[in-house]
């Protein structure tokens, strides 16, 4: 099987936490001073409690349930707009991920969820890291002699056992191309699938024959 990085491959693991107890003006000056939209919020034991984003500062800057001081009849939103804490301030429960998740598993869920980063949990809800946006197109974004390199020795190398220089590669901007001879037609959407899965592969342009070469 190819390897599949992994969110645990690309998170960050030194991540800036805050307590319950914190006071907000201590988290809003972590937040700038690190630089960072938002920070996790766990307790003594390392378990992950809640998140205190940029937007929940703003809240609690104006006084107001919405950043732009426009007003609201949220009981719960006006209560953060007058939190002391940072487990007053914070929002609760927090959609998390999980370290062996695939990276666009990952991207899906920020997407969906209109969210920059989640929190990264192990079984025991301890936090374990955090994965932001920029961490997985980092991912995606891979030096061509790198996808080149894995598709020759993985993939047809490796798990395809063909002799090298059967299939010659070319790898430019993320598009990889075949060209060459492949022993069985069936094995051409074969190889196109593994190439199509490997990290960093945007395109495959298949320019492949079935047989030995004349």
């Amino acid at each position: 099987m190819l390897h599949r990085r992994t969110v645990g491959d690309v998170m960050t693991e030194e991540v800036v936490t805050l307590r319950p107890t914190t006071p907000v003006q201590e988290a809003a000056a972590l937040l700038d001073a690190n630089d960072i939209v938002a920070a996790p919020v766990v307790d003594d034991g390392g378990a992950l409690v809640g998140v205190v984003s940029a937007s929940d500062v703003l809240r609690h800057e104006t006084g107001t349930p919405d950043p732009q001081g426009q007003g609201g009849t949220d009981e719960r939103a006006w209560s953060k707009a007058r939190a002391r804490t940072a487990g007053e301030l914070m929002s609760s429960p927090v959609f998390t991920a999980r370290a062996d998740w695939t990276i666009p598993r990952a991207a899906r869920e920020l997407r969906r969820r209109h969210v920059k980063q989640l929190p990264v949990v192990g079984d025991d809800g301890l936090l374990t890291g955090i994965v932001t946006r920029s961490d997985l197109l980092d991912a995606f974004i891979r030096p061509d002699a790198e996808i080149r390199g894995e598709v020759e020795q993985d993939v047809l190398g490796r798990i395809l056992g063909m002799e090298e220089g059967t299939v010659a590669v070319e790898a430019q901007d993320g598009v990889v191309t075949l060209r060459g001879h492949v022993p069985e037609p069936r094995l051409i959407p074969v190889v196109v699938g593994l190439c199509q899965g490997v990290d960093g592969v945007v395109a495959v342009d298949a320019r492949l024959s079935a047989g030995h070469a004349g």
